[in-house]
């Protein structure tokens, strides 16, 4: 039976990649020049950090950051944006979280929209992907289109297509 899986993963090799660049940008920017301005990713938790000395610094790095990451071809709806926190003295940072798979939530409102289109394919939550079943390549075409269209605030990717 054909089947798809569909998930939500951030590439993070272009993360990455994108970080550096962006702290290369952040020490050369003339208005950030003599700051403290930079960003950090801790992989393993895939978090990444952003400190400047004011609210101000910490937006103009986090405009590059996001400019860089959609060069580079990552979502920027993988990030999830904390709030800005002080740290010693006048200075403050920012925590982002980059999001990696679906959550619980997500995945049922995936099921939830793939059984009320009425189509002839079935949905099951796969740990934190959600696999789509059909009895023909034709109907999971239609419902990977019907899924990009519908869902809009997560990035989907389909992989793992078996005839």
């Amino acid at each position: 039976m054909p089947s798809f899986d569909t998930v939500s993963e951030a590439n993070m090799e272009e993360v990455k990649n994108a970080i550096a660049q962006t702290n290369k940008v952040v020490t050369n920017r003339f208005d950030l020049k003599g700051t403290s301005a930079k960003v950090e990713l801790k992989d393993k938790e895939r978090e990444i950090t952003i400190f400047g000395d004011s609210d101000f610094h910490l937006d103009q790095i986090m405009i590059e950051v996001t400019q860089t990451m959609g060069k580079r071809g990552v979502d920027v709806r993988f990030l999830d944006i904390g709030d800005v926190q002080k740290i010693g003295g006048d200075k403050v940072k920012k925590v982002i979280k980059v999001k990696n798979g679906i959550q619980t939530e997500d995945a049922k409102k995936i099921v939830k929209v793939v059984k009320d289109s009425k189509m002839k394919v079935q949905a099951s939550i796969q740990g934190d992907a959600v696999r789509i079943t059909g009895a023909k390549r034709d109907d999971l075409q239609a419902a990977m289109a019907m899924l990009r269209k519908e869902i809009k605030d997560l990035p989907l990717e389909f992989n793992n297509f078996r005839d």
